[in-house]
């Protein structure tokens, strides 16, 4: 086992999914991904949690797993406010897209967001989050 693994000090899953929330939160204490998940249901929910930690001087979660397909605000709209925020630490932070289908125009569509790293295919594995961590090492 590689102990020079980064752990992620903050991230936060935005879905509407409970079943993939829970999967999700379990595989990332499993691998001890992050010291604390934070998790909204909806894309609105989401941006204000976010925008009242950046009023507050806090410092925004380093991670980022954003649902395209949800309620209220979809990924794309969390992400059209989310960029327009002045957040204290936006350079750090990865997003990546969590999606259960890859639809071409979608994966187009994520390359024209600086802010967004990647994408990956529902569900999340170990391996997934392995790799994830490798790279933020790097």
């Amino acid at each position: 086992m590689n102990m020079n693994i980064t752990k992620i000090k903050s991230v936060c899953i935005i879905d509407d999914d409970p079943i993939f929330i829970y999967g999700t939160k379990r595989i990332m204490n499993e691998v001890d991904f992050a010291d604390e998940i934070i998790v909204y249901n909806d894309g609105l929910a989401a941006f204000d949690g976010l925008k009242e930690m950046t009023q507050k001087g806090e410092e925004l979660p380093s991670m980022i797993f954003l649902d395209i397909n949800m309620p209220i605000m979809n990924g794309w709209e969390f992400l059209d406010e989310f960029v327009q925020l002045p957040n204290n630490n936006a350079e750090n932070i990865i997003i990546y897209i969590i999606s259960s289908s890859v639809d071409p125009r979608d994966v187009v569509r994520i390359h024209e967001y600086k802010v967004v790293n990647n994408y990956i295919l529902k569900p999340i594995s170990i391996e997934d989050l392995h790799n994830i961590l490798q790279n933020v090492g790097n």
